[in-house]
């Protein structure tokens, strides 16, 4: 599996239910990269992503603890259990893991890359993606050219299981 995120220097990735930042490339390279995959996120994600409605370029799970959440579009799983078993369906490779913060943590261990927004700015936060710098599971295999939004640096670096 893949996971995609956009972390800050700090790796911070919310705060108070919003995202940090919302950076259009960083939006494109999400629709790119999962394009006709595999979107696995939680309820809350899928409400400040896509405003509730599952994209249409992708399929989409759900995962929510909630027993009687049904997402028109999408496919609602209610255990980490029932998640990985639909997910054998795909190709490892063709699922990608896009948040929030409980469902990263869950998934993490099962994924093998990261693509990472790297934002170099530090924001006030409440929600974290674990730091992959500091693992030694992981490496970085691949970046590109900085890149600026309004006066933001980021860029984006993809992470492989070593």
């Amino acid at each position: 599996m893949n996971i995609i995120v956009a972390a800050d220097e700090n790796w911070a990735i919310g705060n108070r239910g919003e995202l940090l930042i919302r950076i259009p490339n960083d939006r494109k390279q999400l629709q790119r990269e999962t394009a006709g995959k595999v979107v696995v996120m939680g309820r809350k994600t899928l409400d400040l992503l896509f405003q509730g409605i599952p994209p249409q370029t992708c399929t989409s799970m759900v995962l929510s603890r909630n027993p009687s959440c049904h997402v028109k579009g999408a496919q609602v799983v209610h255990s980490l259990e029932e998640l990985l078993q639909e997910t054998k369906k795909y190709r490892d490779e063709d699922v990608y893991v896009i948040g929030g913060e409980s469902v990263y943590r869950q998934l993490l261990p099962y994924c093998n890359v990261a693509h990472v927004t790297r934002i170099d700015h530090a924001y006030a936060a409440d929600l974290r993606f674990p730091d992959l710098d500091a693992d030694s599971e992981w490496e970085i295999t691949a970046d590109s050219e900085e890149q600026t939004y309004f006066d933001i640096p980021y860029q984006f670096v993809k992470y492989e299981r070593r």
